[in-house]
């Protein structure tokens, strides 16, 4: 059954960028900013009813806690789960386990990238005026 629902979700997504790329023929300006709301809208709540269909609410809750405390781990585990979704690869609901075993493999994803650089400034005392 939740093949199915993953393949209306596909379906909607696919007639949803068939109609905001395929439709804007010329025209001089861009999307005006109610459309642009709308369409973010739209965007917030498929990722929303994806989320809920791929984690069991336990999961579902600690994700929504990280996002509190930490919204772009949160932003990139959820792309990352929404990414796993639509090509298939998560067959039954995650849990609370498994997303761990996620919020791990992106932390060290971002371990990794972090530096921090010091930038020493000279202060130029003069006194000699």
């Amino acid at each position: 059954m939740e093949d199915d629902e993953l393949e209306s979700i596909r379906a909607r997504r696919m007639a949803e960028m068939q109609a905001q790329y395929g439709g804007g023929g010329g025209g001089g300006g861009g999307p005006s900013q109610e459309e642009q709301m709308e369409k973010a809208r739209q965007m917030a709540d498929m990722k929303h009813s994806i989320l809920s269909q791929v984690l069991d609410q336990p999961a579902r809750a600690r994700l929504n806690t990280i996002a509190v405390a930490k919204p772009e781990k949160a932003k990139m585990v959820e792309n990352m789960l929404i990414q796993m979704a639509k090509s298939g690869q998560i067959q039954n609901k995650i849990g609370e386990d498994q997303l761990k075993g996620l919020l791990e493999r992106v932390s060290e994803q971002t371990q990794k990238k972090t530096t921090v650089k010091f930038k020493r400034r000279v202060l130029d005392d003069s006194d000699e005026d």
